[in-house]
């Protein structure tokens, strides 16, 4: 299976805030289908905190059609959120984006309004420094 070109960079940029990748990819199995979404990792907030959990679906958002790549990902996401609330409800999906994507092609009216209405989860995450930037629950 083909990671996305900016894989290491967020599993970086997550392990930088504390996060601990469990699994990558991270595998479901449902109604005959396999799935892969790129990871998933834990954070403990606190000892006497539950841990909390959450797989992310990374995205470049490298080809020549940003709202074709997007249609792409919203399909994947909707997938794997399904998938995600039958077998791992306790676990978080989030959609990762480049910065430059996120600032030239997220903020547009309709774009927003996709996100708005599918509540997207989103990490905007920056590929040359690692890191992650902004995250939109």
């Amino acid at each position: 299976m083909a990671k996305d070109v900016f894989h290491a960079a967020v599993r970086k940029g997550l392990e930088k805030e504390g996060w601990v990748i469990t699994e990558d990819p991270l595998e479901i199995e449902i109604g005959g289908v396999e799935m892969y979404i790129d990871l998933g990792a834990e954070k403990l907030l606190a000892a006497e905190k539950a841990g909390e959990k959450i797989a992310v679906e990374i995205k470049s958002f490298l080809g020549t059609s940003n709202i074709y790549m997007f249609h792409t990902a919203v399909g994947q996401f909707f997938n794997y959120r399904l998938a995600l609330q039958e077998q791992e409800a306790e676990r978080v999906l989030y959609l990762a984006v480049p910065v430059g994507t996120y600032r030239d092609f997220f903020y547009k009216q309709f774009i927003q309004l996709v996100i708005q209405r599918s509540e997207l989860k989103l990490i905007v995450y920056d590929p040359v420094n690692e890191v992650i930037v902004e995250w939109k629950k």
